[in-house]
Formats: C-alpha cells, structure tokens, sequence
C-alpha cells in the first residue's frame, strides 16, 4: 500500500481528495492535517510514502512544510487551486517533486502519488505543458542572443551548416572558396561556444535560421 498523509485547512477538499484517492486499492490515507505545522509533526509521526500539501494553510503554509518535510526524506507534491509559476518555482526549489492542481483530472492525482511513492515526480500535465512553452522560449531567446554575435556572413553561414551542408557544399551554395567557409565555421564555433557542428547546427534551428 501506498501510505498518504493529506494536508489541507478546508475539510470538505480533504473529504473530496480523499474519496480519489480511495478508489484506487493501491492508495490509503494514514493521516490529515489542516495546517502545515500539523502535516510536519504527522509525517514525523506516520512516515507516509507520499505527504500532499495544499499552499495557503494556518501557522505553516504549504511551501514552507514541503521545505521542511522534503528535508526528512519526504515525497512531497503541492495540491493547490493556483496554477502560478511563483507557487511552483518555490515548492521545487524547495524540495517537492510533485505540482498537482485541484481543478485537475482526478487520474492526475492518483498518478501523481504512484510517480512518487516510486521516487519519481509528477506535474500536472497543463503545469508541464507550460513549463515546455517556457523551456523553448528560453532557448530560443538564448540562440537568437547568441547568433547576434554573428556577422550577416557568419549566420549565413551557420544556416546552411543547420542544413547539415558541409563545407564544400556550403562554399558552392555561398560562392565561396572552401577554406574560407572552413574560417566562417571556426569562427562560429569560437563564438558561439559550440563543440561541434551538431551544436552549432542546433543553435541555428532554434534562432529560426534554418527554415526549411
């Protein structure tokens, strides 16, 4: 059985979250809390696989209980009604490895507690939909950050090296002399901090050079 200690200060979300959970003969609740200090001191006490933590709760909130109990070993996730990148970044920078929302698919949070009563982490899927869409534009701004370092020779450059051209095709397509694409190319990798090609290459998709 996975063991579950349930932290929330309304007791109709903890009756509601508790019937989920039930449904699944893999999962029991050993312990509630209505406040974060109580889900500490009943974690200690119970040792559950899986504490769920609502944020805003009396005399410790939820983020600072995760801190807490995810320093005592703890799978801890954050069940909460805000969808808030602040909430998020300070209850994984705190420790928990789970993000799940109220307003969620009830099989969402059944699949969270299995993720980390596994020691794996689990976030809800419209939390992990944006993170990726924040992933990307962080990358994307990193590559076009870095292709402006370019001269207008060097990205063109670059763009047919995210082709996967090499660098007697590159000199032809450019009308170049081969030694000289061979130049552009080192002076690239220098400047873009790159190992190889294949990083390049990469750097030149994600600034939106390659658009074929």
């Amino acid at each position: 059985m996975i063991r579950v200690l349930l932290a929330d200060d309304e007791a109709m979300v903890r009756a509601g979250v508790r019937a989920i959970l039930g449904a699944d003969g893999a999962i029991e609740v050993v312990a509630e809390a209505a406040d974060g200090r109580e889900a500490v001191d009943l974690a200690l006490k119970h040792r559950p696989d899986v504490v769920l933590l609502d944020v805003r709760m009396p005399r410790l909130d939820g983020l600072q209980a995760a801190k807490e109990l995810a320093r005592h070993g703890f799978g801890v996730a954050v069940l909460t009604t805000f969808n808030d990148d602040g909430y998020l970044e300070q209850a994984l920078d705190g420790g928990a490895r789970g993000f799940l929302l109220k307003s969620g698919d009830p099989r969402e949070l059944i699949a969270g507690v299995h993720a980390l009563a596994s020691g794996g982490a689990y976030l809800a899927p419209k939390v992990a939909a944006r993170m990726i869409t924040r992933f990307r534009t962080s990358r994307v701004g990193a590559a076009r950050a870095q292709v402006e370092s370019l001269t207008t020779r060097e990205r063109d450059v670059l763009a047919l090296l995210g082709e996967g051209l090499s660098n007697a095709q590159i000199a032809r397509r450019l009308d170049l002399v081969e030694g000289t694409v061979k130049g552009h190319v080192s002076a690239i990798l220098t400047r873009l901090g790159a190992q190889n090609r294949v990083q390049a290459a990469i750097v030149a998709h994600e600034a939106g050079l390659v658009t074929g």
